[in-house]
């Protein structure tokens, strides 16, 4: 079912700016992007560019398997700098409130539905198929069933308990950003009770799809600077990550996990996939280089109404 409205809620301008310096020069260099915002019933993207240095002209755009937007770059001149700019508009529509994601079925009915076409579940779709096992950074477990336990407590309705589980991760986690990297394993992310929001989100996602459940990782970014006497969210100033999960009737809720709340128009979608390694908003390899340093510097910023006169 559609909520998108005419007019969009909010209206931002999102800069992502990706630095790779390197001790020696780099002769080749090819580059994965997805870097591109998604258009979809909760976002319009109204203007796009990508620049990059050195400049090529060497590239391709397409849509992966998910339907995001990527852009696959050859540099073939020596350098030692890359850098790589994005900077988009995009608008963004009024999503479902808390009280009206009441009423989702349990969560025990949608998973017999799932695990079953005959479940009596109108699905109304394939795509939760794709989202409903383990991926390359999602490894499913008893004790992330365990884990989610207390949430997903007999009957519950499913989109309720995935707000418990929300809540949950918030309280009993805590965000350091040096705790763990990207390659860090769910069960240590679950022990150490620590990490950043990839790791909050693929511990929601793991709990989950233990759960039989299907939910995917969305990418992309939230607001920098809050609105007056709001906190300023975790997060700001990178890419940023949380959870979509499947409902009939309500389609995909998103919620995260690192910020204790339910979606709503302060966060930007650049795409979604099974984990982190579908989305990683820039991978790539080159020959040379040696040892390298990286800087990723994002700021988005509400737009007036008179800026984006033009756009829509």
């Amino acid at each position: 079912m559609s909520h998108v409205t005419a007019t969009p809620h909010a209206v931002y301008r999102v800069q992502h700016e990706t630095e790779y310096r390197y001790k020696s020069a780099v002769s080749l260099s090819q580059q994965y992007l997805h870097m591109t915002p998604r258009s979809f019933n909760y976002q319009t993207t109204l203007s796009h560019q990508i620049a990059i240095d050195p400049v090529t002209q060497d590239w391709i755009k397409r849509d992966d398997f998910f339907g995001n937007q990527t852009k696959s770059i050859t540099i073939a001149k020596a350098h030692q700098v890359l850098t790589v700019k994005a900077e988009s508009i995009v608008a963004v529509h009024a999503r479902l409130a808390r009280p009206q994601i009441a009423g989702a079925m349990a969560w025990e009915t949608l998973r017999a539905g799932l695990r079953q076409s005959s479940g009596g579940v109108p699905l109304g779709s394939l795509e939760p198929f794709n989202f409903l096992y383990e991926s390359p950074h999602i490894a499913c477990s008893p004790a992330l069933a365990s884990y989610a336990a207390p949430s997903f407590t007999s009957g519950r309705p499913v989109l309720d308990a995935a707000l418990d589980l929300t809540e949950r991760i918030f309280r009993e986690f805590k965000f350091d950003s040096k705790a763990t990297t990207i390659s860090t394993p769910l069960a240590e992310v679950l022990a150490g009770r620590r990490g950043v929001c990839q790791d909050f989100a693929h511990l929601m996602i793991g709990c989950l799809r233990t759960l039989g459940l299907a939910c995917r990782y969305v990418s992309g970014y939230i607001l920098t600077t809050p609105t007056a006497g709001q906190p300023r969210l975790i997060g700001a100033d990178a890419s940023h990550a949380w959870v979509s999960v499947y409902c009939p009737g309500f389609g995909w809720v998103d919620f995260d996990p690192t910020n204790r709340c339910l979606v709503q128009d302060e966060h930007i979608t650049l795409g979604w996939g099974r984990d982190f390694s579908d989305v990683t908003p820039m991978r790539g390899i080159v020959l040379g280089g040696g040892e390298q340093d990286l800087k990723v510097r994002v700021t988005v910023t509400p737009m007036s109404h008179g800026q984006t006169a033009s756009y829509l």
